[in-house]
């Protein structure tokens, strides 16, 4: 009940911020235009290279904006780190709650608070483009049921991700170079720079087993039909592995990192 609140309290916190989520949709609307023209120019030199049709890649590209701030690992807020580094988490560990849990409630709805103003007008707008060039629906009933369920999954992925980086916090003066090779790293692996069937077939064997191939890239994948409905329990129970693993270090870790705070002042 105590976590369920704190979701509440962040999430009606995040829906109050309705000017910069208009900013927000307008650049990111922008900016798939701009995806999606650069990569019809690569399509019109040979279409049958590319291992997407190009209407599912639009799709792919225009469902990346819409939950851009659900899934994006670098879409987090700084609080929590800068709270280690000033001392206020002091204030945090007097709480009869559960650090890790309390870190990781407040991230999600944050995130979901985002994504409840941005993602549908995306998607709504983007659905009454000219084909190919538009959002188009998903490529059966059963695939866009486990669109929804591995989104939730690959969301619980890059916050347990998240958390790994606000526990950083702890063994360093200043963040930023964490968060500079955090977010290079995470952006190029998860597919946010290319998508990830587009890679050469023996890298992409080795990036579909990592945590960062399971935030966006299934789902999304799922969504066009590029993953058949067969192969969605491999590819969701991929997302499920790295979620125990992540959550499970995350804990351990940061009880372990306990012992390095250092709280100044009366």
């Amino acid at each position: 009940m105590k976590y369920w609140c704190f979701f509440k309290i962040r999430f009606t916190t995040s829906l109050q911020y309705r000017a910069a989520a208009l900013a927000g949709i307008v650049t990111q609307f922008a900016w798939g235009s701009l995806l999606i023209l650069l990569f019809r120019a690569f399509y019109e030199s040979n279409p049958a290279a590319f291992p997407l049709p190009f209407a599912s890649l639009t799709s792919y590209i225009w469902l990346q904006q819409a939950f851009l701030t659900l899934l994006a690992p670098w879409a987090y807020n700084t609080e929590i780190m800068d709270s280690i580094q000033n001392g206020t988490i002091a204030y945090e560990l007097c709480r009869p709650t559960d650090l890790y849990t309390m870190w990781f409630v407040k991230n999600t709805a944050e995130r979901c608070a985002k994504v409840c103003l941005r993602g549908l007008p995306i998607l709504i707008v983007a659905g009454f483009l000219p084909a190919p060039y538009g959002f188009s629906l998903p490529s059966g009933g059963i695939n866009f049921f486990l669109f929804i369920l591995s989104l939730l999954l690959g969301h619980m992925v890059v916050v347990a991700l998240n958390m790994l980086l606000f526990i950083t916090a702890f063994y360093t003066t200043s963040t930023q170079g964490s968060r500079i090779l955090f977010n290079n790293v995470a952006e190029f692996l998860f597919g946010g720079v290319v998508p990830l069937p587009f890679f050469p077939p023996a890298v992409l064997a080795v990036l579909n087993f990592l945590p960062f191939s399971a935030i966006q890239n299934t789902p999304f994948l799922l969504y066009t039909g590029y993953y058949p409905a067969g192969s969605a329990v491999k590819n969701m129970c991929i997302q499920i592995f790295w979620i125990v693993i992540l959550i499970t270090a995350g804990h351990r870790w940061l009880k372990k990192s306990f012992r390095k705070i250092t709280v100044m002042g009366g």
